[in-house]
């Protein structure tokens, strides 16, 4: 007498199947989620000096940052490169946050559509 296993086979080929679009999801997409973050990162360290370099009071010794300037000259910097990112000035530090959101290929597939990244750097003008 023989038994039939109709189905059985296709069933554990789905689920596999579907294991592996996750995992190379997570793989592709969380690729990209990383490599927004460095750029954000790179993105805020970079405006963080562009507004620590404006700077008042060079030639009696003080360096002191101008915040009008440097938030201003930050700005700009990001602007320039099409990133969203807040300035904030407070005791001669410049600090920048970037925003960034990634969107998902495969993880579409398990409902997560997107991913907001966030990067902050501070920057302060060098005294010798």
């Amino acid at each position: 007498m023989r038994v039939r296993d109709r189905g059985s086979v296709s069933g554990f080929v789905v689920v596999i199947t579907l294991v592996v679009l996750s995992c190379a999801g997570l793989v592709i997409d969380g690729a990209r989620i990383v490599g927004a973050k460095v750029s954000a990162a790179d993105h805020a360290e970079n405006a963080a000096r562009a507004g620590a370099q404006q700077i008042v009071e060079l030639r009696s010794g003080l360096r002191i940052v101008d915040p009008a300037r440097a938030r201003d000259s930050a700005k700009r910097y990001l602007v320039s490169h099409g990133v969203n990112g807040t300035v904030a000035i407070s005791n001669n530090t410049v600090t920048v946050t970037v925003q960034a959101t990634v969107a998902t290929t495969l993880l579409q597939l398990v409902g997560v559509s997107s991913k907001t990244v966030h990067a902050s750097r501070s920057a302060n003008p060098i005294s010798h």
